[in-house]
């Protein structure tokens, strides 16, 4: 009797927070096609669920794959993979101050990750303030990297391995935007902690941004003291399609110690510059380009790249709008994903010769949304890959099957 209570209860709950939900409240994601979203809007341009007149609104994403790959002829089999778990807790405080969090679950529970964790005050369209948790604008996936938006089953290259992608700090700062007829103009800029002495002192033994994020203390302290700078500026027509340039830079070194002084101060700064648009012929073309330098010390060898460049472009072109399998608006596409990363733009000063540590990649894709908040994706990527000395290339193929799916 006490189970039948239970269970009549638990039935009664769900259906009366059902019943609650308001339509007007399940915010679609913006499709490729809204023609004044930019991807500084990404964080807040989500599906998200929210219960009656509750503050709080839920929602996430979910992306797993199968992949076979080969390096050189050796493959490791077949591998399947959690990629990611997401989830996005949002918070109308009060009318113009609201509260967004990220936390990521990457590979099982191996990686935890606090993405986002902001509250915005706005003020005016043209003057707002955010701080917490930011996630620095550098180029454009790093603001912009949900799984269920793109349809392929890897990152870029060049936003994983060059850029430190979903890079993330302690920091304050402001955003703006205004808005015409056919244009919407947007800015943000902020102060955070940055980089440390990771970027070169690696287990990668190269120059690798990415090496940073393994130091948590990032969020509790400065490792020098000095904060980094991030700022981006872009501008979107309704009919042409949006360009952003960002700058990211500031001191990666500890220069001193008590007082004591150890080393000059090292920077490292980036340009990026990203582009996306939508052809009259419904082809959506979505790249990004971004250039590293870095100030490294003396007694490092040539390996260390001071200089470092590389980006993708993305061509995605919907083949079939038709209802499929019962889903009225399941879209399929063919894309394809082209990609170049120079991890070291040198030439060595004893020979003259160019340094060949590029990487090359073709990513031909085929993909199905049954809803525009999933998508099913099979890829083949091909690497080809120079080290140092431009011995030949070493080369990866291999077959990727995925889904993402907000929820």
């Amino acid at each position: 009797m006490k189970k039948y209570l239970l269970n009549t209860f638990y039935i009664f709950l769900a259906s009366t927070v059902y019943a609650q939900i308001d339509p007007d409240l399940l915010r679609r994601i913006p499709s490729k096609n809204d023609s004044l979203a930019l991807n500084m809007d990404a964080v807040y341009n989500r599906p998200f669920l929210q219960v009656s007149k509750l503050p709080v609104a839920l929602g996430g994403y979910v992306e797993g794959n199968y992949q076979y790959l080969s390096e050189n002829g050796i493959t490791e089999g077949h591998q399947f993979q959690m990629r990611r778990l997401t989830l996005f807790i949002s918070s109308s405080i009060y009318k113009r101050i609201k509260f967004l969090t990220e936390i990521e679950f990457e590979d099982g529970t191996k990686e935890i990750n606090i993405e986002f964790a902001s509250v915005d005050l706005e003020f005016a369209p043209l003057f707002n303030l955010r701080g917490g948790i930011v996630m620095n604008p550098i180029g454009a996936f790093n603001q912009n990297h949900d799984g269920p938006k793109w349809e392929f089953v890897d990152r870029p290259v060049a936003a994983t391995q060059m850029l430190p992608a979903t890079w993330s700090n302690v920091g304050f700062g402001i955003y703006g935007k205004k808005y015409t007829t056919d244009w919407v103009y947007a800015y943000e800029a902020y102060l955070t902690n940055g980089f440390d002495d990771k970027i070169i002192a690696n287990a990668e033994n190269r120059t690798f941004l990415p090496a940073t994020k393994d130091n948590k203390d990032r969020f509790e302290e400065s490792f020098n003291g000095i904060p980094l700078i991030t700022g981006k500026a872009a501008v979107r027509n309704r009919h042409i399609g949006e360009l952003g340039v960002s700058y990211m830079g500031g001191v990666y070194n500890k220069f001193e110690v008590d007082g004591l002084t150890i080393d000059r101060k090292r920077r490292v700064d980036v340009m990026a510059v990203d582009f996306n648009t939508t052809l009259p012929t419904n082809t959506y073309i979505n790249g990004e380009w971004a250039w590293v330098n870095v100030n490294i010390p003396d007694t490092y060898t040539e390996q260390f790249g001071r200089k470092q460049q590389g980006g993708f472009i993305d061509f995605v072109q919907p083949v079939l709008k038709k209802p499929m399998f019962g889903f009225e608006d399941a879209v399929l596409n063919i894309a394809a994903r082209f990609e170049y990363v120079d991890w070291n733009n040198g030439s060595f000063k004893s020979t003259g010769d160019k340094i060949a540590d590029e990487l090359f990649s073709v990513v031909p894709a085929v993909s199905w949304r049954p809803t525009p908040q999933t998508v099913i994706r099979f890829n083949y990527r091909y690497n080809w890959q120079k080290d140092i000395l431009g011995n030949p290339p070493s080369k990866l193929a291999g077959f990727q099957f995925g889904f993402s799916t907000y929820f």
